[in-house]
């Protein structure tokens, strides 16, 4: 730990935090303090804007293939240090080392991505129709951005966000969460040694965002707020982005439905499961949250998934052979704990896992429930641990009408050899993006984002630049 930054970095420079006030950072495989990072307070944030805000219009100017080579070498850079940062990221927010790496290689395919989409950013024009006037049309950076990022994939959720903004010219504050700023930190370092100008990146840490935040929204300087987090948090961030008119997307909450048709093929829909329930310990807004399967083949499936999820180890993620690491923290745990007491009061049967190990850390085991109440805590609440409930229905129409019974709409899984039926209920769900035979969605290159209360804009593909830049028309007389 002795090497990644624990201070504030603003204006290209490593701070402490005004009022000297410091937050401890915990490994949740054992509840130790790793570390103590700077906690940013209200002058920080004002400090960090005035940065922001004084970097906006050179970097503004900068040429497109400069912010593409700037991103160009810090994917280069994320590469070369890929067990650096998994360890780093498996300290500070416990998944297996072996998926940790693999979300370094992911958050810097974020980066080669938006490095070949900085110099692709057009316009156009043409005669309007009544003849007077051509029309040309700009592109240009909507203006300082502030950035929040969840803990569940801390290294990942950064570069989703910071990669379009470097690329269509804006400047950003980048709050991460309170549990998992060291990777924050860390990639604020790598994008500096990539060359990135001073202001460009400002990175807070703090356990006070509602200090920090609101004043930055309401203020008027901020043009951007781009949030990954519960939909809780963000409807409060919306209400305080209206003063100012903020232009914001939001990657919110999921209740994903998982669809098992009587026609699936079961090796597949189990590997899918595997997937789609337990990437990240289950701690993903795009988990599999309700499983309906198909009356018919719904034993079959419970058994293979109780199978499949009873063989993982359990263990901290820094242990060869770990498959599942700890839980975000205790109260993470607790949560988990009590939606599965209270299907199982309701009357689920528990295939696996189910009780809570003792010793330290926020351990949980992975959990599969047959005969699931459809009124059980669990269908209407994310989960975020590693639990699978298992519902059976028998009708087509049914099993749609219940999966869109949600006011979530991120991801929906359907699992069927019949294309037409494939390409029916795919359509008929309320979400954003559907796993088709498949438990895996994300991808740099595809646009990634929710419906309904899951929700606002793109992240990802093509369409992820589109969120930080605006449109400019000039109207020109035709003589």
């Amino acid at each position: 730990m002795t090497d990644t930054p624990t201070q504030l970095f603003i204006g290209g420079a490593w701070v402490d935090a005004a009022d000297g006030a410091t937050m401890p950072v915990d490994d949740p495989a054992t509840g130790e303090i790793l570390c103590h990072v700077a906690d940013a307070g209200p002058k920080d944030a004002r400090l960090a804007e005035e940065a922001a805000v004084q970097a906006q219009q050179e970097w503004a100017r900068t040429a497109p293939r400069a912010r593409s080579e700037i991103l160009r070498r810090a994917y280069e850079i994320i590469l070369d240090r890929v067990d650096e940062l998994a360890h780093l990221m498996t300290s500070e927010m416990g998944k297996p080392l072996a998926e940790a790496r693999g979300e370094v290689a992911y958050a810097a395919e974020f980066f080669r991505w938006f490095s070949e989409e900085a110099v692709r950013i057009d316009g156009g024009g043409g005669i309007l129709p009544d003849g007077r006037n051509r029309m040309l049309l700009s592109r240009r950076p909507v203006g300082p951005c502030l950035l929040i990022t969840p803990w569940n994939f801390p290294l990942a959720m950064g570069t989703r966000k910071i990669g379009p903004a470097i690329a269509a010219g804006c400047t950003m504050i980048l709050k991460p969460a309170p549990q998992t700023p060291l990777s924050s930190l860390a990639l604020a370092a790598i994008l500096k040694e990539a060359g990135l100008p001073d202001g460009v990146l400002n990175v807070v840490t703090t356990s006070r965002a509602g200090e920090m935040c609101e004043p930055l929204l309401r203020g008027g300087r901020i043009r951007k707020l781009s949030f990954t987090g519960s939909t809780q948090v963000g409807r409060i961030l919306l209400a305080q982005s209206a003063d100012a008119v903020v232009r914001t997307s939001m990657e919110l909450g999921g209740n994903a439905p998982f669809i098992v048709f009587d026609d699936a093929d079961l090796d597949v829909a189990v590997d899918g499961a595997m997937l789609a329930k337990m990437r990240n310990m289950g701690e993903a807004c795009t988990a599999a949250n309700r499983f309906f399967v198909h009356s018919s083949v719904a034993d079959e499936f419970g058994r293979r998934l109780a199978e499949r999820m009873g063989a993982l180890v359990v263990g901290p993620g820094t242990r060869d052979g770990v498959d599942v690491g700890p839980l975000i923290d205790r109260t993470g745990r607790a949560k988990v704990e009590e939606l599965v007491a209270d299907a199982v009061e309701r009357g689920a049967e528990v295939l696996v896992g189910g009780r809570t190990p003792e010793g330290p850390g926020s351990f949980y085991p992975p959990t599969v429930l047959a005969g699931v109440d459809p009124e059980s805590r669990l269908m209407d609440t994310e989960i975020f641990g590693p639990v699978a409930p298992i519902l059976t229905f028998d009708d087509e129409d049914e099993v749609v009408r219940r999966a869109n019974d949600t006011p979530w709409g991120l991801v929906g899984y359907v699992f069927t050899e019949g294309l037409e039926r494939a390409l029916r209920v795919s359509e008929r769900l309320e979400v954003g993006m559907v796993g088709l035979n498949t438990g895996l969605v994300s991808n740099p290159a595809a646009p990634f984002g929710g419906v309904k209360q899951s929700g606002l804009g793109r992240e990802g593909g093509r369409v992820g630049i589109e969120e930080f830049l605006e449109y400019q028309y000039l109207a020109v007389p035709v003589r």
